[in-house]
């Protein structure tokens, strides 16, 4: 299991990818659809139609790196989006990966350092 930093940016590419494509093609995905640089070090989570596999795309200083994870039974729970793309937490994450859905979020207020 990889594990970004908490502060790691993340973004799930709400529609769906073909699993298909490996280094070239998800960074031009980034790049073209996302309109994000692929050499940010800030990940990208891609999932397929079927929400049976998923793949996650990082650049790390020595190269990209690439994730994978193909489910057996069940779906990941992810939700579309108009824009194409949502921004995650690492818990969030966490959460798509181990089927867990959450039906009601409340955060409470927590102090947070400002950079």
């Amino acid at each position: 299991m990889f594990a970004p930093g908490n502060l790691a940016r993340i973004w799930l590419c709400t529609q769906p990818t073909d699993m298909r494509k490996s280094f070239q093609g998800l960074s031009a995905l980034v790049k073209n659809q996302l309109n994000h640089n692929p050499l940010s070090g800030q990940y990208f989570v891609f999932v397929n139609r079927r929400k049976t596999q998923m793949k996650v795309l990082y650049f790390e200083p020595s190269g990209y790196c690439l994730w994978s994870k193909r489910l057996e039974q069940g779906q990941f729970r992810v939700s579309a989006s108009a824009s194409g793309q949502r921004p995650l937490s690492w818990t969030d994450l966490q959460l798509i990966l181990d089927g867990i859905e959450v039906q009601k979020i409340r955060q409470y207020k927590r102090y947070q350092h400002s950079i």
